[in-house]
C-alpha cells in the first residue's frame, strides 16, 4: 500500500481561469450597498453619458477636495464611492447613463413640520462641481430620508404632504409597513424632484440604503424608458408613408401595369426607408423594453400597501408609463410587420421576375430549336451534295483509269466501266459518310 500524497496546491487544483472569471465572479461586489444614517439628505443627478469618456468623469471627480490622486484606472469597474467628513459621494457609470449620488446629514430645518424647505444651500459639495458634472441631465432627485413614528399613516401624510408644500403627492407605504414614500413627481425651478422617506424608528442604516436605492433607481429606470416614446412618436409619419408606399407598390404587382423595373425601384426605396429607421430606433426599443422591466421589478421590491386616499407609487407609475411602453411596443412591431411585409413583396416581385425570365427562356429555346432544325435540314442538304459530288469525281477517276488502261492495249470500254462503278462509288462513299457521323456522335 503507498502512503497518501500531500494535499494539492490550491493554486494548482484547477485549471487555467477563463479570462473573465474574475471580473464575472466579482460583479456581483461591483456596487456594494449604501448604508445611509438616518436623518439624511441624498442628492441624486443621473447624466447621458454618451460622448462622455471615463477620463473626463475621473477628472470632474478630482476636482473635490483631497481626490486629486485619483485615476482612471481607479473607474474601470464602474463604481467608486468616496468618503469624506460627515458626507459621501458616489459614482456609477452605466451603459448609457452616470449616476451622481451625495449622501449628508439632513439640514436642520428640513424636519418634519417645514413646507418645502431650503436644501441646496446645505449642500456639502462646491455647486459649481455639481453644475459641471460632465453630460447631460436625465434625472435629479433631492431624496430626504428621516424617522417618525408611522402607528398612524394618515397623520405621517399629512406631515409628508406638508413638507412636499401641499398639492397632489403619490404615497404609499413599503414592506411591512417600515417606511413611507411621498413624492409628488415635479419638476422645481431648480431642476430637482423631491421625495420624502418616512422611516419607523430604528430603521438600520442598511434597510435605509436599500430603500434609497429602489427609489432612486425606479425613477432614472422609469425616465430612460419614457426616452423611446418620443422616437415612437417621430417614426408614425415615416412608417405611414411607407405602408402606403407599399400598398401602392402590391397594387402594382397584382394590376401587371407597372414594368418590374419601375417596381423593384420604389420597392427598394421603401425597404432602403424602413431599415434606416430599424437600424437607427431598434436598440432604442430594445432598451425601452427593457428598462421598462427594471421599473417592473423595483416595484414588485417594494412590497407596497396604499394608504386609504392617495395613488400608490407603483399605480401611479404604471398607469403614466403604460400607454408610452404600450406606445413604443406598438411602433417597433409596426416596424417590425412592415419589413416582412415589404420581403413578402420582394419575393413576388422576385416570383414575377422568374417567370417572366422563364417566359422569355422559353421562347428563346424555341428560336434556337427552329434553327437547328433548319441547320439539320441544310446539313442533310448538303451532305447529300457532298456525296454526289464525291461520287462524281470517283466516277471521273474511274473513267480516266479505263481510258488509261485502254490506251495502255487492254480491250475494255472507259465509258461503260465508269457507268457501271456509278451504284458501288454511290454505296461506298455514303457507307464511309455514315461511319463519320457515327465516329463524330456524342455518347448520350
Amino acid at each position: 500500500m503507498t502512503s497518501a500524497s500531500p494535499a494539492t496546491n490550491p493554486a494548482t487544483a484547477l485549471p487555467c481561469d477563463d479570462a473573465l472569471r474574475h471580473e464575472l465572479h466579482n460583479e456581483v461586489h461591483a456596487r456594494p450597498p449604501a448604508r445611509i444614517r438616518l436623518p439624511a439628505l441624498v442628492v441624486f443627478v443621473a447624466v447621458l453619458n454618451e460622448g462622455v469618456s471615463r477620463a473626463q468623469e475621473c477628472e470632474h471627480l478630482r476636482r473635490l477636495p483631497w481626490q486629486s490622486h485619483l485615476t482612471v484606472a481607479d473607474l474601470q469597474r464602474n463604481f467608486l464611492r468616496l468618503r469624506f467628513a460627515d458626507h459621501t459621494v458616489k459614482w456609477e457609470r452605466h451603459s448609457e447613463f452616470t449616476r451622481y449620488s451625495i449622501v449628508q446629514p439632513l439640514p436642520p430645518g428640513a424636519l418634519l413640520g417645514a413646507s418645502e424647505p431650503e436644501l441646496l444651500a446645505w449642500l456639502r459639495v462646491d455647486p459649481d462641481w455639481l453644475r459641471g458634472i460632465p453630460g447631460r441631465t436625465v434625472a435629479a432627485v433631492k431624496l430626504v430620508m428621516l424617522e417618525h413614528d408611522l402607528s398612524d399613516p394618515q397623520a405621517a401624510l399629512a406631515l409628508g404632504h406638508q413638507w412636499l408644500g401641499g398639492g397632489g403627492v403619490v404615497a404609499s407605504l413599503m414592506g411591512n409597513g417600515h417606511s413611507m414614500a411621498v413624492t409628488d413627481f415635479r419638476l422645481r425651478s431648480s431642476g430637482f424632484e423631491r421625495m420624502l422617506v418616512i422611516a419607523a424608528p430604528g430603521t438600520s442604516e442598511t434597510r435605509a440604503g436599500r430603500i434609497s436605492q429602489r427609489l432612486l433607481e425606479l425613477e432614472i429606470y422609469r425616465l430612460m424608458a419614457l426616452r423611446g416614446l418620443p422616437v415612437a412618436k417621430s417614426l408614425v409619419p415615416t412608417l405611414a408613408e411607407s405602408e402606403a408606399a407599399l400598398a401602392e407598390v402590391t397594387a402594382s404587382l397584382e394590376g401587371r401595369q407597372v414594368s418590374e423595373t419601375e417596381l423593384l425601384d420604389r420597392l427598394i426605396h421603401v425597404a432602403a426607408r424602413v431599415e434606416r429607421a430599424t437600424a437607427e430606433h431598434l436598440y432604442r426599443f430594445s432598451a425601452t423594453q427593457a428598462y421598462d422591466a427594471l421599473v417592473r421589478q423595483r416595484i414588485a421590491e417594494l412590497r407596497e400597501k396604499p394608504i386609504p386616499g392617495t395613488t400608490t407609487l407603483g399605480e401611479f407609475m404604471q398607469r403614466r408609463l403604460s400607454p408610452a411602453i404600450a406606445t413604443v411596443a406598438a411602433t417597433a412591431q409596426r416596424l417590425g410587420s412592415l419589413s416582412q411585409r415589404i420581403e413578402r413583396a420582394s419575393a413576388l416581385l422576385r416570383t414575377r421576375v422568374d417567370i417572366a425570365t422563364e417566359a422569355q427562356n422559353q421562347q428563346l429555346l424555341a428560336k434556337l430549336t427552329r434553327g437547328q432544325a433548319l441547320q439539320l435540314n441544310m446539313q442533310a442538304t448538303v451532305e447529300g451534295l457532298s456525296i454526289a459530288a464525291i461520287s462524281y469525281y470517283v466516277v471521273s477517276l474511274v473513267l480516266y483509269l479505263g481510258k488509261a488502261l485502254k490506251s495502255a492495249g487492254l480491250n475494255l470500254n472507259p465509258e461503260l466501266c465508269a457507268g457501271a462503278s456509278i451504284p458501288l462509288v454511290l454505296w461506298v462513299v455514303w457507307q464511309a459518310t455514315r461511319r463519320v457521323h457515327a465516329r463524330l456522335q456524342l455518347p448520350h
